[in-house]
Formats: C-alpha cells, sequence, structure tokens
C-alpha cells in the first residue's frame, strides 16, 4: 500500500510538530536514564510522554532514529555551550582547560540527558555492528590532538605523541563522569578542577 503522508524529514516542520517531537525525544532521553537502554521500548517512551504509541510513529519511524537524536541533539547543545569558552582563550592550554571545563559544566547541568546520551552511546549499534557514534567521538580525539599539537608548537606543552595524549585525556575524563553517574556522593563541580590542574601538570611545558 502506497504511503500518501510525506515523511517528516522530508517537509518543512510546523511549531507544533517541533514541541510534539521535542517532547518525544525528551521523554526517550528521561526513559533511557531511568530504565537503561535495554528496558527503552517505543511503548515506555509513550508512557513517558503520556501520548499514544501512534503519535509516537507518526513523527518517528523508528525507535533507532529517536535515540540517535537523543544524543545528536545532546552533542550539539553541548558544544553549543563550549564553543565560545573555548574561542575566548588565546593559548592551547586555555583552550583545553575551557573544552574540559566547559563539557564537565554542561554535563552537570544536564545529567538526564547525560545518562541517556552515555547509555545509548555505550549500546547503540549501526547496521553492520560498528558503534553508532564512532564518527563523533573521532572527531572529539581529533580536536584536541590539534589542540595540542599546537600548544607543543609553540613550546606551551612538553613533547608526546599529541593523538595517544589526548585519548587519555579523554578517558581520563569519562573516569570522573563514571563515578558521578554512579556515586550520589561525587561532587562534579568539586572535582572538576582536581582534574583540570592533573592534566596541566602533566602536560605542560617544564619552563611554561
Amino acid at each position: 500500500m502506497q504511503n500518501d503522508r510525506e515523511p517528516v524529514a522530508q517537509k518543512k516542520l510546523s511549531f507544533i510538530e517541533e514541541a510534539r517531537r521535542g517532547q518525544i525525544v525528551d521523554a526517550a532521553a528521561a526513559t533511557v536514564a531511568e530504565l537503561g537502554y535495554a528496558q527503552t521500548s517505543l511503548a515506555r517512551i509513550a508512557d513517558r510522554a503520556q501520548i499514544s504509541k501512534g503519535v509516537i510513529t507518526y513523527h518517528f519511524a523508528t525507535k533507532d532514529e529517536i535515540l540517535r537524536l537523543v544524543v545528536t541533539q545532546f552533542f550539539e547543545q553541548g558544544w553549543e555551550f563550549m564553543e565560545g569558552r573555548i574561542l575566548t582563550q588565546d593559548t592551547a592550554l586555555g583552550q583545553l582547560l575551557a573544552w574540559i571545563g566547559a563539557e564537565l559544566e554542561f554535563f552537570a547541568a544536564h545529567r538526564t540527558g547525560f545518562l541517556a546520551m552515555s547509555d545509548i552511546v555505550a549500546n547503540h549499534r549501526g547496521t553492520d555492528g560498528s558503534h553508532a557514534f564512532g564518527d563523533e567521538f573521532a572527531e572529539e580525539i581529533q580536536g584536541l590532538t590539534d589542540i595540542l599539537l599546537g600548544g607543543q608548537q609553540d613550546g606551551e606543552l612538553r613533547a608526546f605523541d599529541a593523538r595517544s595524549v589526548a585519548q587519555i585525556i579523554l578517558r581520563t575524563v569519562d573516569g570522573l563522569l563514571m563515578s558521578w553517574a554512579t556515586d550520589p556522593t561525587c561532587d562534579l563541580a568539586e572535582q572538576t578542577p582536581v582534574l583540570l590542574d592533573f592534566i596541566v601538570h602533566a602536560i605542560r611545558a617544564e619552563s611554561s
């Protein structure tokens, strides 16, 4: 049977449609954050949003589409928060600390979104079995690598393999975030300057 309804992604959405889609995405994020990726279904998202499952399938073709949007919107909002702070810095070390500090501040202010994003990223796969958001994380590693290389060229940072250190920094950040996500006593705002100080002492040139 032919579907005469134009796909949502191919037409300009009305304000009401945008609002409804936003409601569904927010409900999906809250569901994943509370119940986990494996337990999130269209029915549970519909219950959370207090709408019918049919309303969801009108706006989104699959659960996959919704979950991807949860992550990509969170990434976009996070970068919008971070970018201005990074660009105001005129040294590599300043840019790196602004990047990590602003990212952690954004996550702390959006705990539900962070919990949903991290669970989806850890579990979501493409049709070929690959991690669905590998490209986004590769971009983050490359961005930090470029900052580190610039700092080395300016003599601000000591000699090291920039890409390896970029990956180590991100894994260190991930470790702090895991503690914060699972341990109610972990104060992310309190731990952030400790982490930043650790990074500074690990990468700064001795003469800086």
